[in-house]
């Protein structure tokens, strides 16, 4: 979100003409922010306690809708229940870690409930991960055991010999309704279906002894390093967007929540789950987004509320009008990644009257949320945060003369920081080192400790911000964080490439930035037809669809700084612009096999928005 004008400024007269809406919500509210205020790092907290409230608020009515497939919510307590008793027999305990790498359907989210019972920690990979990625995800969080779906087992298999698990943990599900036919495992895979068969259906012992400091799931975030890092998401934090986030959506048992983004992500597993939870609705599941498809969905499921991030959101506002995106019974939606100039676009022409924006990244321990139905905004945050004057320059915060940091006036930009306290701590990576790179201290008076974001927002008065930012050598495409370092490391593996320098470009009427790698070729070496096919082939192997570079800029030499760090901002700067440079560019348009030459008539093409990336 870039700079924005000065009427996206929030006053109190604005808030004061949003009040009547906002006070119809306020007892759902209250009741949420009750649970997420009194929950301490050793009370009985998460996800297991909350789900079997709402079993028994709503035992009969639908839990979760999948295709043809519907489950109440007593029917999915004691699939759960049975999940959890099997691994409880196994010897699975509170503090363990199981990783799972099932798509969005039943199975998973019967996994994920069970799990949460009993203490176990799941790791939920990205489902895309391939190869050594995939390996390192799988090893970095040290399971005692691998839930696998049919559809990502060949992935699994590949890296098998490199995971530090015993031959007996591998465990599968069939990509059918398991429930009804177990299906036949393949060899060396324990078929869970059959597994939990025998065992009770009745709520495992434990889920009231498991607290909110015990982690809950991990989910795994690119960063500057190259390789995913895991993030602990605990129960306490659970409850605290299930308390704010899911009671502000204010949804109730005749509600349909329809969720096409992946559940191994923040936004879908927590942000949108926990708002139908918290009203005992429905979550109505997608395996994989689909344009064509959505509406029809929509329909189908009679749903009520969408979940989004922004990418969604083009994708739909680029596809033709039909019939059956009007007469739906959608008004509200909760995501992120809204564009601003599609906001009053979208609600107009889908009829949607409230977007609940919000910001929350998966390791950081401050959050906004659009309780006010305000446009333009991440909305409002109750926890303590400041936004601080930051030089991009120097890539450091701006002090004053004492050595503290500056705050930045209503309606300028500066870097987001929370600080750290008992009712607002920070939770953490697996790696110790990383914890204290991102810890500010002494920020404003010493002793005070700040969690850095890396995010820059615009403060634009009562609370609220903007997004406009990410620092560090992270860029967001397709919905993900794309690791610079990961995937120059995979893209020099190519044999004609002997280094690679990879940053993200805008292409216009997009979200996010796409991949571009400038590279450089051994000696004497050149790219040819094949190549150009055979380097696409190369790079999905080891990298995930949405890491791939779409752009490829071919060097004669990497240009480096005094320090020896590639100089990436003159390179961001002429992007893919034939113009500005007379290297070779290439270019992997929408649905090819190969790279092509990217000609000043692709370009101008790319410009025009002829091409759908």
């Amino acid at each position: 979100m870039s700079q924005h004008p000065s009427h996206d400024l929030i006053g109190i007269t604005d808030v004061a003409a949003k009040l009547p809406q906002f006070i119809s919500k306020v007892p759902n509210l209250l009741s949420g922010l009750k649970q997420a205020y009194l929950r301490t790092p050793n009370t009985p907290a998460g996800l297991g306690i909350a789900f079997e409230k709402a079993v028994k608020r709503n035992p009969h009515g639908m839990a979760l809708l999948f295709e043809d497939q519907k489950f109440s919510y007593q029917a999915l307590n004691e699939w759960a229940n049975q999940i959890g008793h099997y691994f409880l027999s196994i010897g699975a305990k509170k503090g363990d870690v199981i990783t799972v790498m099932i798509e969005n359907r039943p199975e998973l989210v019967a996994t994920v409930i069970a799990l949460a019972k009993i203490g176990v920690t799941a790791a939920l990979v990205n489902t895309s991960q391939v190869g050594k990625v995939l390996a390192h995800s799988i090893n970095l969080v040290k399971p005692i055991a691998v839930i696998v779906g049919e559809e990502c087992r060949a992935a699994v298999d590949e890296i098998r010999h490199d995971l530090n698990l015993s031959a007996d943990r591998f465990y599968w599900f069939a990509d059918q309704e398991t429930k009804k036919d177990a299906g036949l495992a393949p060899q060396g895979f324990s078929n869970l279906a059959e597994k939990i068969d025998a065992f009770a259906k009745f709520n495992t012992p434990t889920t009231h002894s498991v607290l909110g400091k015990d982690g809950l799931f991990y989910i795994y975030t690119s960063g500057t390093t190259g390789l995913p890092k895991a993030v602990i998401f605990t129960h306490s934090r659970w409850t605290l967007a299930y308390g704010t986030y899911g009671h502000v959506l204010n949804l109730g048992k005749d509600d349909v929540m329809y969720v096409t983004l992946p559940l191994y992500h923040a936004t879908g597993i927590v942000v949108c789950w926990c708002g139908v939870i918290a009203g005992a609705g429905t979550l109505a599941l997608r395996r994989k987004y689909s344009t064509s498809a959505f509406w029809k969905d929509v329909q189908k499921f009679d749903a009520s509320a969408i979940g989004y991030v922004g990418e969604l959101c083009r994708y739909l506002m680029d596809a033709s009008p039909s019939d059956l995106e009007k007469g739906h019974r959608v008004t509200k939606m909760i995501g992120n990644g809204m564009r601003p100039n599609i906001w009053d676009k979208f609600k107009q022409r889908f009829g949607i009257e409230e977007i609940l924006e919000l910001y929350a990244s998966s390791e950081g321990n401050v959050g906004f949320s659009n309780v006010f139905n305000f446009d333009n905004t991440v909305g409002f945050s109750p926890t303590p945060y400041a936004i601080i004057q930051f030089d991009k320059e120097k890539n450091a915060p701006v002090y004053d003369a004492k050595g503290g940091c500056i705050k930045v006036k209503k309606g300028e930009v500066g870097l987001l920081i929370g600080k750290i306290t008992r009712r607002s701590p920070f939770d953490g990576y697996t790696d110790p080192e990383k914890n204290k790179s991102v810890i500010l201290k002494d920020v404003f008076k010493s002793g005070d400790a700040y969690f850095n974001t890396g995010d820059l927002v615009r403060d634009i008065g009562f609370r609220h911000a903007q997004f406009v930012d990410r620092l560090g050598d992270t860029f967001r495409w397709k919905g993900e964080n794309v690791s610079t370092t990961e995937v120059e490391n995979m893209v020099s593996e190519y044999e004609k490439i002997t280094e690679a320098v990879v940053y993200g470009v805008e292409i216009p009427n997009t979200n996010g930035r796409a991949g571009m790698a400038a590279i450089t070729l051994a000696d004497g070496a050149e790219l040819n037809e094949q190549d150009l096919a055979q380097m696409l082939v190369s790079f999905k192997k080891c990298l995930p669809a949405y890491a791939v570079p779409v752009f490829l800029r071919v060097q004669k030499q990497v240009e480096t700084t005094g320090t020896f760090k590639y100089q990436k901002n003159k390179l961001k700067e002429q992007a893919f612009d034939p113009k500005k440079t007379d290297e070779r560019l290439l270019v992997l348009l929408p649905n090819s096999s190969a790279y092509a030459d990217l000609t000043q008539q692709v370009f101008d093409n790319i410009q025009a928005y002829q091409y759908r990336f």
